[in-house]
């Protein structure tokens, strides 16, 4: 009896599916097990503080899933590869659901083991992804050595774990994130401009992005910097300094790419929403650190949930229509998502110090707002994620 094409689950026909899923999903389970963490008082990972839990699980667990659905649908387009599918695909799927199953349970395994399953991902994407990059050398082939980075950043997380060394673990989530920022500043210079070209030419409305390439060198390198100092001195003046010039040279830069000419388009102008949060989270931190100003004292949410989580959220909705043959035009209920999570973002930032919103208020109320916004993109697209293409071709 023969199936419906139609109908037919496809979740390992293409990376994109099951990590971009698996993302969303984790989006929301991540973040309101945090709130439960949090308002019951619990320690996952023992002595460590629990928001240690939650920066490791958003970050490499979350952000490490997008990373991975981005990566594994990218590579392909970039270097004429046949896409990744099948068993490989399974293979990741499985690591990944096991280290998030692995810090569900941290306080009850031997670390040794805990530690193995964690930091087993990332090193199989690397192999799964090095052949086509490095056969094709490009400007792209050196993303391995920024996985290799990331990898790093999670051992190190957990060697401070494991001696209870705080320090040595919150250094390793700012290489994490830190990472992330660079990636966004390099990958987001590249799609965010051409996307916005292509849709204002396809709407017949006349375009000329202003942007330089001394311009985007120039804030690649103060991403680097602002990375390095952050990552060894993070409440050093010197790091407001470069903080500061880093914000500078990213405003500047974002504001050549016509954001205000895509209102219509939403699909488009939550790419630019996404990319102001990088100016933004780096203008508090300096302010912060050179100002002492109390109200700018949540740079980091500015820039992870702000900037790396919105940025996620804009391109697993854009690839996804893509990717699966649908027309580049998100409905009411994504529309909506992005709004919630803008939200979510500015309530985290800004709720107590400038709204003057009772602290755990504002945590429990970004949280919920930020978990609807990802329950709206699962609704949206677990569909479009486990079912065909809807022009029939494979992938």
């Amino acid at each position: 009896m023969s199936t419906d094409r139609s109908t037919r689950f496809v979740p390992f026909s293409y990376g994109f599916r099951p990590f971009f899923l698996l993302a969303g999903i984790y989006a929301v389970f991540g973040v309101l097990s945090w709130l439960w963490v949090y308002r019951s008082g619990l320690m996952p990972l023992g002595s460590v503080p629990s928001q240690f839990w939650h920066g490791h699980e958003m970050l490499y667990g979350f952000v490490a899933a997008a990373i991975a659905g981005f990566m594994l649908t990218a590579v392909p387009s970039w270097t004429g590869s046949r896409g990744y599918a099948g068993k490989p695909l399974q293979l990741l799927v499985f690591l990944w659901l096991a280290g998030r199953l692995a810090f569900l349970f941290a306080g009850s395994l031997p670390f040794w083991l805990l530690a193995a399953i964690e930091l087993a991902f990332v090193p199989a994407l690397m192999l799964i992804l090095a052949p086509s990059l490095l056969r094709t050398w490009s400007r792209n082939t050196p993303l391995l050595l920024v996985l290799l980075l990331f990898w790093a950043g999670d051992a190190m997380f957990m060697l401070g774990l494991a001696n209870s060394e705080t320090v040595m673990s919150a250094r390793g989530l700012r290489v994490g994130i830190n990472l992330v920022l660079v990636l966004l500043t390099v990958i987001g210079g590249r799609i965010v401009p051409a996307f916005t070209g292509n849709a204002l030419r396809a709407h017949a409305v006349p375009v000329q992005m202003r942007s330089s390439a001394l311009l985007d060198r120039f804030t690649i390198v103060a991403m680097l910097a602002y990375a390095i100092a952050d990552i060894i001195a993070p409440l050093h003046s010197n790091t407001g300094w470069i903080a500061l010039i880093a914000a500078l040279a990213q405003c500047v830069r974002l504001s050549g790419w016509q954001g205000m000419r895509t209102l219509s388009q939403p699909i488009v102008w939550v790419l630019h929403v996404a990319y102001l949060w990088l100016p933004v989270g780096l203008a508090l931190k300096a302010l912060y650190l050179l100002g002492g100003f109390a109200w700018a004292a949540h740079w980091q949410h500015a820039l992870g949930a702000g900037a790396a989580g919105t940025m996620i959220l804009a391109v697993m909705t854009r690839a996804s229509l893509g990717h699966t043959g649908r027309p580049l035009v998100v409905n009411r209920l994504t529309i909506a998502a992005y709004v919630l999570l803008v939200l979510a973002v500015t309530i985290r930032v800004f709720g107590a110090a400038v709204l003057s919103l009772p602290y755990q208020t504002v945590v429990l109320l970004a949280g919920g707002l930020w978990a609807a916004a990802f329950s709206l993109f699962v609704v949206v697209y677990t569909p479009v994620l486990l079912l065909p293409r809807c022009d029939g071709k494979p992938g």
